[in-house]
C-alpha cells in the first residue's frame, strides 16, 4: 500500500477533524475520500465532505447526534446544524464496499460490506478520486493536522501530470457506470487536465450506455460542466468524444452551420463562446443556457439569401419552443425552463437608436418581467461577443439600458405623497376639479423641499390649510411645484444618460 509520510500536513475544518476522531475513538477506520481529498492536495476547496470507514451504517449512526440514512448503499448522513459553511452541513461516511453487477449501466446489482479499504478503492471511477486521507493529530502551534495517504492507483502522479484515468480497466468501469464517462468530462474541464488515451477510447466505444443513464443524473454533470470556468472546452470534449448527443442532440447540428457576414463563427462556434463570455462574467446558470440555446434553431430556420447569404427569421420563436423540450427533457426545474425560455424568445429585441422609444422599452419588460430584462441585456452582450466584435457595450445598447433604467425609475409625481385627491376632498369637502390638482401639487412642491413632511397627518392639516387660499395664490404654488417635479425628472434622465454615455 503506497502512503505519504505522516508529517504531511493538512489544512481541514473542525467539523470534519470532529467526525474523524469520533469514529477513531470507537475503534473504526476513518478516511477521507473522492473529490475532497483531491481538491485539498490541488490546494482548491472541496465543494463537499466524504468520508469512508469499516463501520456498518448502523454502528455509525449510533456515534452522531443528528443523522439520516435514506439510500441502499450504507451511505450515512452527518448533519452538522451549527456550521454555516454549506459545505461542512452534510457529510457523507459510507462503509468500505463492495460491488458487482451493472445489468443496468447505471448502479450495482448487489453491495455488501467489507472491512478492507482496498476493496473500497478498486471500486472508485478515476486515480485521482481514489486516494484515501487519513487524519492524525494536530500540528502543534498550528491550524493544520498530520495526516497519511494511502494511493494504491497512483492517483497523485496522475494529480502532478493532471490526467484523468480510471481506476483499473476503463471498459469495466464504464460498463459498471455509463455516467462516469460524462464526469470524466467534467472533471477534466474544472480542473483543466487531459483525459488519457485508453479512457478516451472507452468513453467513444461505451458513449451510446449513456442512454441508460436517468436525465436528473445527467442533468447534475452537465450543469457543473456549464458552471465551470471553461464550459466550452468541456462541450468540445463532449463533442469529440460523442457523447454530447446523448445530453443535448439538438446542439449537436449546429456544427459547421455557417452564418451570415455578421458573424465570424458558425452556429457552433458561435454558440459556445456566448456561453465563454457568460462564464468569464460569472453570470448565473440561466444565462449561460440561455447563452448556449439562444440560436439552437437557427439550423431549421436556415435559408439562402442573396442579400444576406442566409436568413434565420423565427429561429428565436421557435429556439424557445426547442429550448423548452431540452430542459424539461433534461428535468431542469420549472421555474429555470420559464426563466431561460423567455430569454431565447426576446434576445432578438434590437432596434436602431432612432426607433428605441419609451413605449417599446415598456413593451419588452412587460414580456419579459422586470426580474429578468437586465439578464436579457446581458444575453445580448454575449450574443455580441459571440460573433467576434470585441466591444461589449456599443452605443445602441448602451441607450438601450438607460432606457430601461428611465422607464423602470420610480417617477416624481404626486403618487408620491401620502395622500390623494379623494382624500383631500373628504377632508376638506372642495368638490372635484383643478383646485385638487392644485393642492396635489402644492402638496408635492413642500415635500420635494423636505421629504419629512410626507406624512398623512401633515398633509391633511396642510391640504385643509391651502383649500382657504384664493384659487390664483393655489394656482401660482401649484404651478412651482409642477416646474420642480419637471427640473427633478430631468435632471434624473440626464443622470441615468450620463451613466451610460448616451443623449
Amino acid at each position: 500500500m503506497k502512503t505519504s509520510k505522516d508529517t504531511d500536513l493538512f489544512a481541514l475544518p473542525k467539523e470534519i477533524v470532529v467526525i474523524a476522531e469520533t469514529l477513531k475513538k470507537a475503534k473504526f477506520e476513518a478516511y477521507l475520500i473522492g473529490g475532497c481529498v483531491r481538491d485539498t492536495l490541488l490546494k482548491r476547496r472541496p465543494k463537499d465532505w466524504d468520508f469512508t470507514t469499516n463501520a456498518k451504517p448502523e454502528e455509525i449512526i449510533k456515534l452522531f447526534p443528528k443523522t439520516f440514512y435514506e439510500n441502499e448503499y450504507g451511505t450515512v448522513g452527518v448533519v452538522n446544524e451549527e456550521t454555516q459553511d454549506e459545505t461542512l452541513k452534510i457529510v457523507e461516511v459510507t462503509p468500505y464496499r463492495l460491488e458487482s453487477g451493472y445489468s443496468d449501466k447505471r448502479r450495482p446489482d448487489s453491495v455488501r460490506f467489507s472491512g478492507k479499504l482496498e476493496d473500497d478503492l478498486k471500486r472508485r471511477d478515476f486515480t485521482i478520486n481514489a486516494i484515501a486521507l487519513e487524519v492524525k493529530e494536530k500540528e502543534k502551534d498550528t491550524d493544520l493536522y498530520k495526516g497519511h495517504l494511502v494511493d494504491l492507483y497512483k492517483g497523485q502522479g496522475d494529480l502532478i501530470a493532471k490526467v484523468v484515468r480510471t481506476v483499473g480497466d476503463p471498459h469495466e468501469r464504464f460498463s459498471e457506470d455509463a455516467l462516469r464517462m460524462l464526469r470524466a468530462v467534467r472533471i477534466s474541464t474544472d480542473l483543466g487536465f487531459t483525459i488519457n488515451i485508453e479512457t478516451e477510447t472507452a468513453i467513444k466505444k461505451y458513449a451510446r450506455h449513456l442512454k441508460e443513464i436517468a436525465q436528473e443524473r445527467i442533468r447534475e454533470e452537465f450543469v457543473r460542466i456549464i458552471m465551470s470556468d471553461n464550459p466550452m472546452n468541456g462541450l468540445i470534449l463532449s463533442h469529440k468524444l460523442g457523447i454530447l448527443e446523448f445530453v443535448s442532440p439538438e446542439l449537436e447540428k449546429a456544427v459547421g452551420v455557417e452564418q451570415n457576414q455578421a458573424h465570424s463563427f458558425d452556429v457552433w462556434e458561435h454558440s459556445l463562446r456566448c456561453l465563454q463570455h457568460a462564464a468569464d462574467k460569472k453570470w448565473p446558470l440561466e444565462i449561460r443556457l440561455a447563452a448556449l440555446f439562444h440560436d439552437i434553431s437557427k439550423p431549421e430556420t436556415r435559408r439562402a439569401s442573396p442579400e444576406t447569404k442566409w436568413t434565420f427569421y423565427g429561429h428565436d420563436v421557435v429556439g424557445s419552443r426547442v429550448t423548452e423540450r431540452i430542459l424539461a427533457r433534461l428535468a431542469f426545474p420549472k421555474k429555470i425552463v420559464e426563466k431561460v425560455v423567455k430569454l431565447v424568445r426576446w434576445h432578438m429585441f434590437f432596434s436602431d437608436t432612432e426607433q428605441i422609444t419609451p413605449s417599446a422599452v415598456r413593451r419588452l419588460i412587460t414580456k419579459v418581467g422586470q426580474d429578468n430584462v437586465w439578464d436579457l441585456m446581458n444575453l445580448r452582450i454575449c450574443d455580441r461577443v459571440g460573433t467576434g466584435r470585441p466591444k461589449e457595450n456599443p452605443y445602441r445598447l448602451r441607450k438601450y439600458k438607460a432606457m430601461i433604467e428611465e422607464v423602470m425609475r420610480d417617477p416624481v409625481s404626486v403618487a408620491m405623497l401620502k395622500i390623494d385627491g379623494n382624500k383631500i376632498m373628504n377632508v376638506t369637502h372642495v368638490t372635484p376639479g383643478p383646485k385638487i390638482g392644485h393642492i396635489l401639487h402644492a402638496l408635492l412642491e413642500e415635500v420635494l423641499e423636505n421629504p419629512k413632511l410626507n406624512t398623512e397627518a401633515y398633509l391633511e392639516k396642510r391640504a385643509l390649510e391651502l383649500a382657504l387660499v384664493s384659487d390664483e395664490t393655489l394656482k401660482k404654488v401649484a404651478d412651482k411645484g409642477r416646474e420642480t417635479k419637471g427640473a427633478l425628472e430631468e435632471r434624473s434622465i440626464k443622470e441615468i444618460r450620463g451613466r451610460y454615455h448616451v443623449e
